[in-house]
């Protein structure tokens, strides 16, 4: 037997002539790369408050500092793996005889690398992992270099946290995702599994091979009281501590995989790979309780609608939980969600679609969708700057429009009835289609509101069509939110971004985004508009749903617009505060109806579908959630505090008006029609009313 170790190392020692040339090719990483080398990192997706909420890389690894640890957890990994690592140059002869030994006597002997080998070939791709001997001369010069560059505690350091443990990079990843804990608070029997499962991680994963991990396990102990670390007690002791049974809870889970990969995009195209490898810190502006708050709505509001089945006839998102991903469309109905802070484009909270995995399309930022009457908010905003105030009255009746292909365009009203004279606000707050064409179409015209609408965030094409009036035009939810934006802040709008700041490694800020703000209305513009989009919320078509369903009350000043299309198959709310605002929008991926039309069937609208999700999440922020012990429901505190409403600007002028004329209010009419408008200087109306000859007797009332 002595005789064929000789013979091995004569091998080689001839082997070894060839050695100076083994890395001439630059098959091997220079002296400078070895010395200049720095462990590949996450970089780490916060939530505004530092939360961790994703990580983005290609290892997952949080390095640490040897001299942060307890020491058994390096004479463990020493132990079991190389335990003349302190004595070595980096090249161990016995351990390479004794592995040759092993494989001639058909015994299983150990390994022959050391530490350093190992690291070494971890570190540098150069290496390769072929199963040649060249491999391994290649391992042992760079071994060399490395000792020659590095203290062994650096070198052991840098094993830990290098070193690939199946379920990521580096004893810190390993010790969370196997045991729940940081590495500083690890106990002996715990380190030893840890230096167990890094030999073969997959083979020793002790919750699919427990009985593998714990002999192995039971190894390192035994190991570790042969190398004098522990005495023959102590060991045999901690041979007795239970293995982990599952993986651990509370893990890093993604709680906003469309805002991450949103994230994760932008950081590429300014970053490029360095958002991969090095470390950096990304505090987002997400906020994950408010996130969680929009998933909580949003899944009621699909619940809702699937379970609608006189109406819903589409497939069932459950239909297809087995389903691993989608290459086009999904089958079920969809929904996006954004919500963001007016006054700076923070956005708190984003849902893209039903599930990331089955479906990466990010509905909140890419899909374009007919706008339906969410649209109509510009119309009334290009009115109202162009001195038309909101009392003008505008008469609710048919329409007949000549198109270019010869044939008329005759729209209807949702409900297929007319109204007669109506004022310009009532016509918004019952989204009544007739008043907004003819203000848009006849009397402010078409380049002014698609001009108005491009200025205020939408950036689709908007087609100077006078179907446009009423949403016929595509558009995208985010940049609908940036457009509301312009009313929650008074003639500002802000465009929506998910990054606060960006910190290198060591913490120092390498990108600091400041808000996109652009003044786009007069202020005395916004402030009207935010007035009328008030009375969509009590008193028009959000009432029911926000108010009365939602039971978010009045005390929370609120504005918005409901959206739907002709045949239901867009359904949209876009609502807003002083200090929160968010855009819902529910549809199927191929643009279809929502609910199946035909007699005795209800039509899908963002009245019914949205508004509600939109007040449900509004009520979570600003109300919190009741516990409920019995259905395991915990009870949620507030998210932000409840804002004073807007405030009468400077310069506006308000007056009594009769609603049926939308003259000054006087004896002449009614005293439960007055109500009190906002205006422009110059646009106040100077004749009062007179419906002494009852011209307007017919008229109906909200």
């Amino acid at each position: 037997m002595l005789g064929c170790v000789f013979l091995t190392g004569g091998g080689a020692g001839g082997i070894w002539g060839a050695w100076q040339n083994i890395c001439e090719s630059g098959t091997c990483p220079s002296i400078a790369q070895i010395r200049t080398f720095e462990h590949e990192q996450t970089s780490k997706l916060l939530a505004h408050d530092g939360r961790q909420i994703a990580e983005i890389g290609y290892e997952r690894r949080t390095p640490v500092s040897i001299h942060a640890l307890p020491e058994f957890i390096p004479q463990a990994v020493v132990a079991i793996e190389d335990k003349r690592f302190y004595s070595h140059g980096g090249f161990d002869p016995f351990g390479i005889a004794r592995a040759v030994f092993g494989v001639l006597t058909f015994r299983n002997l150990g390994g022959g690398s050391t530490i350093t080998q190992q690291l070494a070939r971890n570190l540098f791709d150069e290496i390769g992992f072929q199963r040649k001997y060249v491999r391994k001369l290649r391992e042992v010069q760079v071994a060399l270099d490395i000792e020659r560059s590095y203290t062994k505690d650096q070198i052991l350091e840098a094993y830990l946290n290098e070193i690939y443990m199946g379920r990521g990079w580096g004893f810190q990843s390993a010790a969370q995702n196997y045991l729940g804990k940081n590495l500083t608070d690890l106990n002996v029997a715990e380190a030893a599994l840890l230096a167990a499962i890094l030999n073969v991680p997959a083979w020793y994963d002790p919750f699919r091979h427990p009985e593998r991990a714990k002999n192995r396990r039971d190894l390192v102990l035994s190991r570790m009281a042969a190398e004098g670390y522990l005495t023959t007690d102590e060991a045999e002791r901690w041979k007795r501590f239970p293995l982990p049974e599952s993986p651990p809870t509370g893990l890093v889970t993604s709680v906003a995989p469309y805002f991450e990969e949103w994230v994760r995009q932008i950081l590429d195209s300014r970053f490029g790979d360095d958002i991969y490898r090095n470390g950096l810190r990304v505090y987002t502006t997400l906020d994950i309780d408010m996130q969680r708050a929009a998933q909580a709505s949003m899944e009621e509001g699909w619940a809702a609608v699937e379970a609608d089945t006189m109406n819903f006839e589409r497939p069932l998102k459950a239909e297809f939980d087995t389903v691993r991903s989608f290459p086009g469309s999904t089958p079920y109905l969809q929904g996006a969600f954004i919500a963001i802070d007016p006054l700076t484009g923070d956005v708190r909270a984003l849902i893209g679609g039903r599930d990331y995995e089955q479906s990466k399309f990010d509905r909140a930022r890419l899909a374009q969708r007919q706008a339906g009457s969410s649209f109509k908010p510009f119309v009334y905003t290009a009115a109202i700057a162009s001195g038309i105030p909101a009392s003008h009255i505008v008469v609710d009746g048919p329409v007949v429009i000549p198109q270019v292909s010869g044939e008329d365009w005759r729209p209807a009203n949702f409900d297929g009835e007319f109204e007669g004279p109506m004022t310009m606000r009532r016509g918004l707050y019952t989204s009544t289609n007739m008043i907004a064409i003819k203000v848009g179409w006849e009397e402010v015209g078409m380049e002014t509101v698609a001009q108005t609408a491009r200025r205020m965030g939408i950036r689709t094409e908007i087609e100077r069509f006078p179907s446009s009036t009423i949403g016929a035009a595509e558009v995208i939810p985010l940049e609908v939110a940036e457009a509301y934006s312009a009313f929650a802040n008074l003639g500002k709008k802000v465009r929506p971004f998910p990054i606060l700041r960006v910190e290198d490694a060591q913490g120092t800020v390498i990108w600091d985004p400041e808000p996109d703000r652009t003044q786009v209305l007069d202020s005395l513009v916004a402030r009207i508009m935010v007035s009328m989009l008030e009375d969509v919320v009590s008193l028009g078509t959000g009432y029911n749903a926000i108010r009365i369903r939602s039971g978010l009350p009045r005390a929370i000043r609120a504005g918005g617009k409901t959206g739907t299309t002709n045949d239901g198959t867009d359904v949209w709310f876009t609502g807003f505060t002083p200090n929160l605002l968010a855009t819902v929008w529910f549809g199927m991926d191929a643009p279809v109806p929502i609910y199946t039309l035909g007699p005795g069937k209800l039509q899908a609208t963002g009245a019914r579908i949205p508004a509600p999700v939109w007040g449900s999440f509004m009520r979570r922020v600003y109300l919190g959630v009741d516990g409920d012990e019995e259905n395991g429901v915990e009870a949620q505190p507030p998210l932000l505090p409840i804002p004073d409403g807007w405030p009468i600007l400077p310069g506006l002028k308000t007056a009594l008006v009769d609603k049926q004329t939308g003259k000054l209010a006087s004896r002449w009419c009614p005293e439960e029609d007055r109500y009190l408008e906002y205006y422009i200087p110059g646009t106040e109306p100077t004749e009062f009313c007179d419906r002494s000859d009852r011209r307007f007797r017919g008229s109906r009332t909200p």
